[in-house]
């Protein structure tokens, strides 16, 4: 029988090829709540509002936005280990690979952003469709 470690060190892998973490969670955390920590972490880039003289040296003149697409939910966010897409409900222990967790090594996650498709009509080869 495997033993399953109270205590896994996971980073996640970006599609751009940079990292969130590494960071420490429990065993029993759940994908959702591991979703929710690359959300918190996800990249900012750092804009410079054109609308203020460049001579202003004032922190309003910056603004702190998401790097492009990047989630804005848990549901935009699919987190894959060792080949599986992993499932909000299960735990990080559930999760565990025998093969890929080595015990006290790292793991990398790699992260799907997939937004949602969006409802209304398009149009393919002139006949509308409707995304439901």
């Amino acid at each position: 029988m495997a033993v399953v470690q109270d205590q896994l060190e996971i980073k996640f892998r970006l599609t751009d090829g940079s990292d969130i973490g590494p960071k420490t969670f429990p065993a029993a955390t759940s994908v959702a709540t591991l979703k929710e920590s690359v959300l918190a972490q996800w990249p900012k880039v750092l804009f410079v509002d054109p609308a203020f003289p460049s001579s202003t040296l004032s922190l309003s003149r910056f603004l702190l936005l998401e790097k492009e697409n990047g989630p804005r939910t848990v549901k935009d966010v699919k987190l894959i280990s060792a080949g599986k897409i992993l499932e909000n409900n299960k735990t990080l222990g559930e999760c565990q690979s025998p093969l890929c967790d080595i015990p006290g090594g790292l793991t990398t996650m790699h992260v799907v952003v997939q937004p949602p498709s969006e409802k209304g009509t398009i149009i393919i080869r002139g006949v509308p469709k409707i995304i439901i």
